[in-house]
């Protein structure tokens, strides 16, 4: 990659990053005040906007990992918008270009351009033992939120269960030996904070469970 696609793909995946820290510093302030695990609809939005970044990190960096990832993630995002009911709350405008916006982004990825192609990333140079763990890494993560969306969709709100918490931790922890394995700083630095934070509030939620 070039050195200013280089320099163009860090400055977005860390402005993602420092916004995906503001959403789970906002829902762990709540919380801790609360002395419960609170989930507040801005979380939602800024999960929305930081998964739409860090899939254009992700083509940047040429890296299936986190593309794939993101990509799932961000149905996830918009659907729990819509069981908070939130969703139809935004302008016409923000959701047509929520839902189109990363349609063409991955349209110019796949014809190619100078930053990022679909060919370059096919022919990753990323050693295969490390895509299976950062992929495992990914998996894992990104059950968290199936298993939310499940939770979430039979009792008709958005909720973040126990269960959650747990397995963004284990996620967590396998990206991070990932990152680490790639020097990937924008991955690194979402996951040390992360991690503190999904062990909190695991023993909020058994505080609040024993009580």
């Amino acid at each position: 990659m070039p050195a200013t696609g280089q320099t163009l793909a860090l400055a977005i995946g860390l402005a993602s990053q420092l916004l995906f820290s503001s959403r789970i510093v906002l829902q762990w302030v709540q919380s801790e005040r609360a002395r419960r695990v609170l989930v507040p609809t801005l979380f939602w939005k800024i999960s929305l906007l930081s998964s739409f970044m860090m899939i254009i990190y992700g083509m940047l960096r040429h890296d299936p990992v986190i593309l794939a990832a993101q990509l799932l993630s961000y149905g996830i995002y918009i659907r729990n918008l819509q069981l908070l009911g939130e969703w139809r709350t935004l302008s016409g405008w923000f959701r047509a270009a929520a839902v189109s916006f990363p349609l063409v982004m991955l349209g110019w990825f796949v014809l190619g351009n100078a930053h990022f192609s679909l060919r370059a990333m096919l022919h990753t140079p990323i050693p295969r033992g490390w895509l299976v763990l950062g992929a495992v890494g990914q998996l894992v993560f990104l059950l968290r939120f199936v298993y939310q969306w499940l939770y979430s969709e039979r009792r008709g709100t958005s909720v973040l269960p126990l269960g959650f918490w747990v397995v963004s931790l284990a996620g967590s922890v396998l990206i991070l030996t990932y990152a680490f394995l790639r020097l990937d700083a924008v991955l690194i630095m979402g996951n040390v904070f992360g991690t503190v934070v999904y062990a909190r509030n695991i023993l909020l939620l058994r505080r609040e469970q024993a009580a």
